[in-house]
């Protein structure tokens, strides 16, 4: 029996018996447990600072990609306020100050360099997170830096970021083009697209709101909204309740929710539809993009048949159509009507698409590309595979033609060739070229 069972359970009516052996008893197990306590002790913080600072791969946290945007940014300050300024300055008559949100990506690159160029006061928005090569979107991030803009490093998540830019600078236009983009990858990584495209979209929203004046946005939806639509060409009037893939049901989701701000808080709100973009400094995890990699090493380029032996196409739109595009939605934004987070009149709803008009097929695409890069390639014919990808896309344009006088004017040979110029000169045996 272990000394302790002579201890009764009710405190206060047991007295010990002063035995030396006793005392020297309990003295010995008390130091003993002490030590015991105090190397286990030592050992349980080795393992805590091993898990949470020595191995962030071990960190929940650090695994989970949704949340890998989340990290701490370093911002603020003197300086930092100086620099913002300085690139939101509008240097043009009756110029626009635009946050572009996304600005180290794709189209954001391309749109604040033309905005920039014209004189509009420009400053960008970015977490660089690694859905691709990070380097790539630092690459563009240089670019934009040479022609003045900067591009503060941050989350659209961070309200606290978010309003205190609003409070360094008045704002008159907000492009929303930060997203996490992507159809196949929302079967890996679902979560990071309720982050970026719903949460994300709502925290910048709630800022536009309370700030006054309040801004005019024009955001990115996709052409990826009209899902299972058979209806061709597609038009703003079609049903979009058919998503074919989490990324699509993001972006309406979008829509609607714009509706709710513009409804409630008076906010103006455009949204764009974009068919399929592309060109130089274009997305790596796009088919042209990675088709040009994979033919210039010799591999096999999967092209898809859909299940009744069909074509697939896609109604691809050039960047620089889409910059157009993007410019004229904000040169016709109607101002917001909302003040302090309080709608004071109906303020204007748009959605447009901005596409090319013509679909291609995709086996045509790799022809081009062969031709472009004289190099035979490899066709592997597949089933198309149920990831949301849709059979095809095709863009009725009229509205966008009528109210913003949108008008694409490259067709995909021209704008293949210059994006091969574009991959040419800046990959080099895999590796950047130098500039």
């Amino acid at each position: 029996m272990s000394h302790l069972d002579d201890i009764p359970s009710t405190p206060g009516k047991f007295k010990m018996e002063k035995s030396p052996f006793i005392h020297g008893r309990m003295r010995w197990h008390w130091q003993s447990s002490l030590a015991k306590f105090c190397f286990w002790s030592l050992i349980f913080t080795g393992v805590i600072f091993i898990f949470f600072f020595r191995s962030p791969s071990s960190n929940p946290i650090a695994q989970d990609p949704s949340r890998r945007s989340l990290r701490t940014y370093n911002w603020g300050g003197p300086v930092w306020e100086k620099r913002v300024r300085s690139s939101a300055r509008v240097r043009s008559h009756n110029g626009f100050s635009v946050l572009v949100t996304g600005a180290a990506g794709f189209v954001g690159t391309h749109v604040s360099a033309a905005l920039k160029k014209r004189g509009d006061g420009v400053l960008g928005l970015d977490n660089f997170n690694d859905y691709y090569d990070p380097s790539l979107k630092r690459a563009r991030q240089a670019l934009l830096e040479r022609s003045g803009v900067f591009i503060v490093e941050g989350d659209i998540n961070d309200s606290a970021l978010l309003r205190k830019l609003f409070e360094v600078v008045a704002f008159t236009h907000v492009m929303h083009l930060a997203a996490q983009a992507g159809v196949r990858y929302a079967m890996e990584n679902p979560g990071s697209y309720v982050h970026s495209n719903i949460a994300g979209f709502v925290n910048l929203l709630e800022v536009c709101k309370s700030a006054n004046p309040q801004p005019a946005i024009v955001w990115a939806s996709s052409s990826s909204v009209y899902g299972l639509n058979s209806k061709v060409p597609f038009s703003e009037r079609d049903r979009t309740d058919q998503p074919a893939s989490l990324y699509a049901a993001t972006k309406k989701a979008g829509e609607e929710i714009a509706h709710s701000y513009n409804h409630i808080y008076g906010l103006s709100l455009t949204g764009l539809r974009f068919f399929t973009v592309y060109g130089p400094w274009g997305r790596p995890d796009m088919a042209y993009f990675f088709f040009t990699r994979d033919i210039l090493k010799g591999k096999s380029i999967p092209i898809f048949k859909a299940a009744n032996h069909g074509t697939v196409a896609r109604d691809f739109t050039y960047i620089d159509d889409i910059v157009k595009g993007c410019l004229a939605a904000l040169d016709t934004a109607k101002k917001s009507t909302g003040s302090g987070g309080k709608k004071k009149g109906p303020a204007q709803l748009r959605v447009y698409n901005l596409g090319n008009t013509s679909p291609v097929p995709v086996t045509e695409l790799v022809s081009i590309l062969e031709r472009l890069l004289k190099v035979k390639v490899k066709r592997n014919f597949m089933k198309l595979p149920l990831n949301g990808d849709v059979q095809f896309t095709h863009a009725n344009i009229s509205l966008a033609q009528r109210e913003l006088g949108y008008k694409p004017t490259t067709d995909l040979h021209a704008g293949l060739k210059k994006f091969v110029r574009w991959y040419l000169g800046f990959y080099s045996d895999g590796k950047k070229a130098a500039e």
